[in-house]
């Protein structure tokens, strides 16, 4: 499993980039005789393992895809791919399903069903990879489907599950201000991009405390401010970039609503124009409440598994929302925190690693639910 983990972290492909990851993967399962699809929505790869006995179908999946990123890591592992890196432990979650189905694969004659191996491409960049394999039929049969996500902040040997919402809706905006250009010594004469600018960020984050209940949750974020011009120049145009984070729909479309009565108050205000476009990123990912508690069940009886937490929802997005949308099931996370590191890194940084071990309690907890769920049909 390591060894596995460590070559694919060494040899990342981005999202929607990946060749030689799928070949690996669909070559690793038909030397196990497993009937294989090949790029399925695009470049996902589809595994099945039937057992000796009928019985439901469960889906597992993993998704395969590189950030761009400079690994900074010194170790021998340390990606070979300039400016590309497994930063969020997709290389682990491949390496996991892959001995999953090995181990599983041995005992074939044992199980009373079948197994989906969904190895899928492209995670980390919307629209990603699961809506296109889903249309593909990567689903089609399957009764139930579980996932899991190391995590490098969680400690070692603990699982986190909830019920519910467990990771939110993510939405993309921009917002570009035509304001007025002109001399930075006669502003009188301009109309200011840069201040109607500073006056809509500051006015985003009042709909979150004044027009959401309370008690839901959502997050507007600026990442982006841009008005590129010389120091004596009052900018003609700013642009605005950002994300949105909720878990229910109805406050998405509510937000989205009042973002575009904000923007447009504000701009009129200022005598300017401007253009305010939002896309609808990745749904919430909400767990099926039998499976959630399932996997209460599962992870507490499982030796390696220290401590199971009943979770808060994470604000990061996540495609596995969509396999959720068409089958029951559920997605937890397993912790991957090295104990005695000194500085624990978290995803998506240039020294972001993970403790090898928890790859082994992923995957066992993820058989362990093949096989609850056999004995339970």
């Amino acid at each position: 499993m390591v060894q596995i983990r460590r070559y694919l972290h060494q040899h990342p492909e981005l999202s929607f980039e990946e060749v030689e990851t799928p070949k690996y993967i669909a070559t690793y399962h038909k030397e196990l005789g497993h009937e294989v699809r090949e790029n399925v929505g695009g470049r996902g790869v589809v595994a099945k393992l039937h057992g000796a006995k009928p019985g439901p179908t469960v889906a597992l999946r993993a998704d395969f895809d590189a950030l761009p990123i400079q690994d900074e890591k010194d170790v021998p592992y340390k990606s070979l791919v300039p400016g590309v890196m497994h930063a969020c432990g997709h290389d682990g979650h491949t390496s996991l399903l892959l001995v999953l189905a090995k181990v599983l694969n041995e005992i074939k004659e044992e199980l009373s069903g079948t197994v989906v191996f969904i190895h899928q491409f492209a995670e980390e960049h919307a629209p990603g990879g699961a809506k296109p394999m889903i249309e593909d039929g990567c689903l089609d049969g399957v009764d139930v489907i579980y996932g899991t996500h190391l995590w490098a902040t969680i400690p070692l040997g603990q699982i986190e599950y909830t019920e519910g919402p467990i990771m939110a809706a993510a939405d993309h905006f921009t917002v570009t201000v035509q304001g007025k250009g002109g001399h930075g010594a006669q502003p009188h004469h301009t109309k200011d991009s840069i201040l109607i600018g500073s006056q809509i960020v500051q006015s985003l984050q009042h709909i979150v405390s004044r027009r959401v209940d309370p008690m839901d949750s959502a997050v507007i974020s600026i990442g982006a401010f841009d008005a590129v011009n010389a120091y004596n120049v009052i900018a003609d145009t700013a642009r605005l970039e950002g994300t949105v984070r909720t878990f229910s729909q109805d406050i998405q479309q509510q937000i989205q609503k009042d973002m575009n009565e904000v923007i447009q108050g504000v701009v009129a205000s200022y005598g300017a124009t401007v253009k305010f476009d939002y896309s609808y990123g990745y749904p919430a990912v909400i767990n099926h409440k039998e499976q959630a508690q399932i996997v209460q069940q599962v992870a507490s009886q499982t030796p390696e598994i220290t401590e199971v937490v009943h979770s808060r929802p994470q604000m990061g997005g996540e495609d596995f929302s969509y396999y959720l949308q068409n089958v029951k099931g559920a997605f937890f996370f397993t912790g991957a925190e090295n104990p005695s590191w000194e500085t624990t890194y978290p995803h998506h940084h240039p020294h972001f690693d993970i403790d090898e071990r928890s790859m082994l309690h992923g995957a066992n907890l993820l058989g362990n639910l093949v096989l609850k769920t056999f004995e339970n049909a």
